[in-house]
């Protein structure tokens, strides 16, 4: 994807980037790259597949969900290189987003991020999501959690749905997998509090591969046990 494709894609998705906005995206590519060379973020480099597959997936779900509207509080859980929360940053500087990182050195690179795109109402934690989730500042202390290819959904709901505000979401970015997930993670999610609202499907321009926007809302409290010790989570699923 051309950048500009990137930018011809996202007006017809009623997303208009200014010229501060498109310089962003540009300092943030170079920086990816550059940063890339010493510590590890991605195995995609070139410049199209960057935007296609990082930039453009990063923000596809401000396609169906109004991240615009008012200053709500966003926590992405395993960013790795930014992704989604930092693209949604950029098309929404409204967002008063967190950042939790298992890996120091990422969050080190999301420092320099930030600072050089002039970012503000960003808060970057060094933090594995089992242990973040247990203080109780943090727990359901957002409006939205996203979380994209870090995890099965059933893991991921531990992960994120102690977080997320009675009355939030949960969005989770999937690929192809994504209806067999939402089938074993069903019970997981009910006992964590949230259900299943949409299943939003689309194709990835240019290389047509399937995409998923999984919006799980949180109607109940998370009972006080989750998310549970560091590791478990992902070695005994709940539910399952």
């Amino acid at each position: 994807m051309t950048i500009t494709d990137f930018i011809k894609q996202l007006e017809e998705k009623g997303i208009h980037l200014s010229g501060l906005q498109i310089d962003q995206f540009a300092t943030y590519y170079r920086l990816l790259v550059e940063w890339n060379e010493k510590i590890n973020l991605t195995a995609i480099t070139e410049k199209e597949d960057v935007y296609l597959k990082h930039f453009y997936d990063s923000i596809s779900p401000a396609f169906y969900f109004p991240f615009s509207e008012g200053e709500a509080t966003l926590c992405d859980i395993g960013a790795g290189a930014g992704f989604p929360s930092i693209p949604l940053k950029i098309c929404f500087p409204n967002l008063a987003i967190t950042i939790v990182d298992s890996l120091n050195k990422r969050i080190q690179f999301l420092n320099c991020l930030s600072s050089e795109l002039g970012l503000s109402k960003v808060r970057l934690v060094h933090d594995r999501a089992e242990t973040f989730g247990r203080i109780e500042t943090n727990r359901e202390a957002f409006d939205i959690v996203t979380a994209r290819a870090v995890a099965k959904l059933s893991v991921l709901s531990e992960y994120c749905l102690p977080l997320v505000k009675k009355g939030g979401n949960f969005i989770a970015l999937k690929a192809t997998s994504a209806r067999d997930e939402i089938e074993a993670a069903t019970p997981a999610i009910h006992t964590l509090g949230g259900k299943v609202v949409q299943d939003h499907q689309f194709m990835l321009p240019k290389e047509e591969s399937k995409r998923h926007i999984i919006v799980i809302a949180k109607t109940k409290q998370t009972p006080n046990k989750y998310p549970r010790r560091p590791g478990i989570p992902s070695r005994e699923p709940l539910g399952e």
